[in-house]
């Protein structure tokens, strides 16, 4: 396959189209961009036909285009992401087809690649919205990834749907490069790439077309609590209004006796009844908060009743987490639209994201059925950059734990930030979890919010067998402390210790921890239990520092306060290992306030003596100091200050005379030059033990887990190599 150049020797694009709707494409597009931003530094999004708001008032944006927007890389508006509208192709297609290129190329110039994604047949369907689509795609120059459905097809239907289609876009000249067949039916994955097989690519007889396949998932077209409150024009009477995202897995009328109803009751499931149903209202309660009985998604009361005053104070006590809803509908018109209500991939949908990008991962890494390709982005047949952005770097922390998934442990399995970072985490491959909680309670809180923890271990702190031998295990480690077995009873159970006797025994790879606890309370077990690697005298920190277009790492910036020159070599040397762990090449600025020869003082003295340990004790290793950070950072500075060093003006390592400098520094870096911070990354230890932010978000603690296994892959090599 080719990429269109036309625009510039460095901008690619890829068109996505399908030939009919619902045909589960915005999964596909979601996939191909996070592909391409693995590689390229400026990815942006591209629609060629949008929805047309004047058409249909309520319709709005483009929930696809913004939900694309929200994950690309390049700062362009929506509007100008977007060629015409429906009704503007409908009065002068030419035309349209025309302003379309323009447009494409004033984005292509700002991008390194371009993702278009077809237009969604939600405004007019028929034979030529996909001849129409095969004709921009021609005229950007952009290979095809067709996209089509599989469900309620059979394997002969979908190949002939693919053959009909292809047959279209190569007579407008549009150049497939690939077929995805979406929304398949599990057990029918094998069978429709098999009928895909030997698909003719014109150009190369012998190479067939690459097909995937991925399977129908339900949850996403199921719609959010949120989606049916707004289509049964209803409001939130009681309940947890975070649990409006949850997918609402089916509709049930509870107009049967309580007994009755309590026997059909299902996972996810939105009961309708009256208002003036009490009795099925408190019942229902009562069997959502039962362990033995399914998780509800949520309740709708119709007719415009609301529980008199006697239930409602009742309600008012038990304080239900479970959304009820109140509808002025009757229950029929009101199941009627629940029932048709569909569900969407969208910003407001994370999970349904993190499903989506999960099934894509899956069906497209392999080989494609039809051909010897090693998986979609081979056959998108992406060059690496030199250049490596945030968001190239997160991707790649996610994939490098993903090829070789290590088991971390979790201990605040009570904080919703964590069971949704778990989701995530499971949904995504990166890691084997155990999360730390009484099993009961966190599984109905991960069911309230409708995520998905069922590859998760969740394993009480209280756990009679693994306390005693966690216990018996701590006294013998502090037994020059005067530790009893009866005391190391009550700390063990404390979730930071348990979790880290986990890593000490072995039972866990690694430990992450500190989004409802302080770093002490963190980091002070794997001090007492885990202790130093081998050759390491002190335990320190780095923060993996993102810029625009390339990743520095900054140490020490979150643990020792004060590093004599001992600390500071032994920081030097970590930060040169945890570098290389994450791929960037060691290159280790010792910092001070003077460069080489020209200053003196204690200050001066301690990272010039810190230098030369690091020459004699790693003399492999590129190291300069002292240094002062522009002659670490700029060619120009450093010719000046530092000619003929291997390190000024492009070190990659930066270590800190000392906390307060080196705290400073990141957060002045982090705020002024707008630079991702990932960590702090705790290094030294046997074992990895990471701390989170107390404010940390859900995609901090997935990059931090994902940060934590790569750790545990390199100490597993070092044991292997050893």
């Amino acid at each position: 396959m080719r990429w269109n150049e036309s625009v510039s020797e460095s901008t690619r694009s890829v068109y996505i189209t399908s030939p009919e709707g619902e045909t589960g494409k915005s999964t596909v597009a979601l996939g191909v961009l996070e592909l391409l931003q693995r590689r390229f530094p400026r990815v942006g999004v591209f629609r060629p036909v949008a929805r047309s708001a004047d058409a249909n008032p309520h319709a709005g944006r483009d929930y696809v285009l913004e939900l694309l927007l929200a994950r690309d890389s390049v700062d362009l508006t929506y509007e100008q992401c977007v060629g015409v509208t429906y009704d503007e192709v409908h009065d002068d297609p030419e035309t349209s087809l025309s302003q379309i290129v323009a447009k494409f190329h004033d984005v292509a110039l700002a991008c390194d690649a371009v993702l278009v994604l077809g237009s969604d047949y939600t405004d007019v369907a028929g034979p030529t919205e996909l001849s129409f689509n095969a004709r921009v795609a021609a005229n950007l120059g952009a290979p095809v990834l067709l996209v089509i459905s599989g469900f309620d097809r059979t394997p002969d239907d979908v190949r002939q749907l693919a053959e009909v289609s292809l047959a279209e876009l190569r007579a407008f000249h549009a150049r497939p490069f690939g077929v995805v067949a979406n929304r398949c039916r599990p057990d029918d994955l094998e069978a429709v790439g098999a009928a895909l097989g030997g698909l003719d690519v014109p150009e190369a007889p012998t190479s067939p077309l690459p097909v995937w396949t991925i399977p129908e998932e339900p949850s996403l077209s199921a719609p959010t609590v949120e989606g049916l409150r707004e289509s049964v024009e209803g409001t939130l009477l009681l309940g947890d209004d975070e649990l409006l995202a949850r997918e609402a897995m089916g509709v049930l009328v509870g107009a049967m006796t309580l007994e009755h109803l309590l026997d059909h009751l299902t996972d996810g499931a939105v009961v309708v009844t009256a208002g003036d149903r009490s009795e099925v209202l408190i019942g229902l309660l009562a069997a959502h908060a039962a362990p033995s009985y399914p998780s509800l998604a949520a309740m709708v009361l119709t007719g415009g009743l609301e529980p008199p005053e006697s239930i409602a104070r009742l309600l008012d006590d038990l304080a239900p987490s479970l959304p009820i809803l109140t509808t002025h509908l009757d229950t029929i018109e009101t199941a009627s639209r629940a029932s048709r209500t569909r569900g969407r991939v969208s910003l407001d949908a994370p999970v349904k994201v993190d499903t989506a990008l999960a099934l894509f991962d899956r069906a497209t890494a392999g080989a494609s059925p039809s051909s010897a390709q090693t998986g979609l982005a081979a056959a998108l047949d992406v060059p690496p950059s030199d250049v490596v952005t945030p968001l190239m770097f997160e991707y790649e922390l996610l994939a490098r734990a993903r090829a070789d998934r290590k088991h971390v442990v979790l201990p605040e399995g009570d904080d919703d930030r964590i069971l949704r970072a778990a989701s995530t985490l499971l949904q995504r491959d990166v890691a084997e979890l155990t999360i730390l909680g009484d099993e009961s309670p966190v599984r109905a809180r991960a069911a309230e919010l409708g995520l998905r923890l069922d590859g998760a271990h969740v394993l009480s702190p209280h756990d009679p067998e693994l306390v005693e031998r966690f216990a018996e295990e701590y006294t013998q480690l502090r037994a020059h402390k005067g530790m009893t077995v009866e005391r190391a009873r009550e700390i063990v159970t404390d979730v930071s210790y348990f979790g880290t006797m986990m890593v000490h025994l072995g039972l866990a790879d690694g430990m992450v921890s500190g989004a409802a606890h302080t770093t002490a309370h963190t980091i002070k077990p794997s001090f007492e239990i885990i202790k130093t690697a081998p050759g390491v005298s002190v335990v320190s920190s780095v923060f993996l520092m993102c810029l625009e277009d390339r990743v520095l790492v900054y140490g020490d910036c979150a643990v020792i306060p004060d590093p004599s020159s001992t600390q500071l070599a032994d920081i030097a040397i970590s930060s040169a290992a945890t570098a290389a762990q994450f791929g960037v090449a060691p290159r280790i600025a010792m910092l001070s306030y003077s460069t080489g020869e020209s200053g003196y003082g204690a200050d001066v003295e301690k990272v010039r003596d810190a230098t030369a340990l690091v020459r004699e004790r790693r003399p492999d290793l590129s190291v300069a100091g002292p240094i002062q950070y522009d002659a670490a950072v700029d060619a120009s500075v450093a010719a000046s200050k530092m000619p003929g060093s291997d390190v000024a003006g492009k070190a990659t390592v930066f270590v800190f005379p000392d906390l307060n400098t080196g705290n400073n520094t990141y957060k002045a870096v982090q705020r002024s030059a707008g630079a991702v911070a990932i960590g702090p990354v705790l290094q030294g230890l046997a074992k990895p033990v990471n701390d989170l932010s107390r404010g940390a978000l859900v995609h901090d603690i997935v990059n931090t887990v994902a940060i934590t296994a790569i750790q545990a892959q390199a100490g597993a090599a070092g044991e292997g190599e050893a």
